[in-house]
């Protein structure tokens, strides 16, 4: 009787959570596709993809950047320790535009949807 007191006891101090957030929307591959380098203008970009989250004067050209972030955490609470991990991970796309606001090239990875709910012992981050 006493041990299944105290594991009732026990079990009303244990805990588990879990959490996710999101910044921005994902980023829509299909859309990055559609910049042609030397024809697509600034103003195609924006008409496209939306506001940037960033604008970079580099001297008379310039960067826009597009991001997208989501996080996932997870804990688990005992009495004597916690365990808590939280993988973060980004869409994120540079546009580089010319002094004439052409696009001269563009920086994608995408990689906001592949964060996972995990223990800190689990290894998240899979190498094929």
């Amino acid at each position: 009787m006493r041990r299944l007191l105290l594991a009732s006891l026990l079990c009303l101090v244990c805990a588990c959570a879990v959490g996710r957030s999101a910044e921005n929307v994902p980023l829509d591959a299909e859309k990055l596709h559609r910049l042609q380098p030397g024809t697509s203008t600034s103003r195609e970009v924006v008409e496209l993809l939306g506001a940037p989250v960033d604008v970079v004067q580099l001297g008379k050209r310039s960067a826009y950047l597009y991001q997208f972030t989501s996080t996932k955490t997870a804990a688990l609470i005992l009495l004597v320790a916690n365990f808590y991990n939280s993988d973060q991970r980004a869409d994120r796309a540079w546009v580089f535009f010319d002094e004439n606001q052409i696009l001269s090239h563009v920086g994608v990875t995408l990689a906001g949807g592949d964060t996972e709910y995990a223990m800190p012992w689990e290894d998240v981050h899979h190498q094929d």
